[in-house]
């Protein structure tokens, strides 16, 4: 081999180990920066997965399970860290006391959906499923009312209280999405004024869920288009019905809510 074709296969052989070093690192870093990614998961029962069973035995009346989108994102991504603390029928007040713990500087990603506990949402359902359609749609402004008056001041106290805790974390704010298909399949049970009117309420609760999200710079993501086509009286339904067997499954996502409806908003927003 000539001299000029030797310096040029070691000049080659330096750049190739060189590109190998630097992607070597580079791939490094990334890991690292995996491996240092942590997850906290807060809430009420949409987050905790009420409705797509498989409970968490552990988890007592929580009832978390690994179907729910935190679960399964994290089954997907693999932070290092995933705390699940998210609560069925947790309101503000028991997220701000009992589901802050795992926050800490470190955390980078928190999911939440709260605030349909503290606007009434069991008493509104009971309500519309039990009296008449004029005391249903008043309980629903009983409702909407509690959301303008009260509820914002209660989610501030929960935001500013997470980005005490984790003050560089990635902060996404789940809705909930409208149950009923209006002149859907449905041949009994409620009135399509009632559910015009429940449906309504879950749009005013989102717009307002929305707002102060976006006030604490955090990420809201509306699963209304998620859902659409697959609420109730839809025939392909993703969330449950009212179930006299399982009162507490009523109006909750199904397994498929949660994989195919939340998980996708979240992973795009996550």
């Amino acid at each position: 081999m000539s001299k000029s074709l030797s310096r040029f296969a070691t000049l080659t052989s330096a750049l190739l180990l060189a590109a190998g070093a630097t992607l070597f690192g580079a791939g490094q870093a990334a890991a690292s920066a995996q491996a240092d990614f942590g997850y906290v998961a807060l809430g009420d029962s949409y987050s905790s997965g009420v409705g797509s069973g498989n409970y968490d035995s552990g988890s007592g009346d929580c009832k978390r399970t690994s179907r729910a989108y935190p679960a399964l994102w994290a089954a997907a991504h693999s932070p290092q860290t995933f705390s699940f603390v998210a609560c069925s029928g947790a309101r503000t007040g028991d997220v701000l006391s009992g589901q802050l713990g795992p926050l800490n500087s470190g955390t980078d990603l928190v999911s939440i959906t709260i605030g349909g506990n503290d606007a009434g949402f069991s008493d509104v359902m009971t309500t519309c499923v039990l009296q008449s359609e004029s005391t249903c749609v008043n309980r629903v402004n009983q409702a909407k009312a509690y959301v303008d008056s009260t509820l914002p001041g209660q989610l501030d106290q929960v935001y500013n209280a997470i980005t005490g805790r984790a003050p560089a974390a990635h902060v996404v704010v789940l809705g909930y999405p409208r149950f009923y298909q209006l002149n859907g399949s449905c041949i009994a049970g409620l009135t399509e004024g009632e559910r015009s009117a429940i449906n309504g309420a879950a749009d005013y609760l989102n717009a307002a869920i929305a707002k102060r999200a976006a006030n604490h710079g955090f990420t809201f993501a509306s699963v209304t288009s998620a859902f659409t086509g697959h609420e109730i009286c839809s025939g392909s339904a993703w969330l449950h019905s009212l179930n006299w067997a399982d009162i507490g499954e009523s109006y909750h996502p199904t397994a498929t809510g949660q994989s195919s409806g939340y998980l996708p908003v979240f992973a795009g927003k996550a």
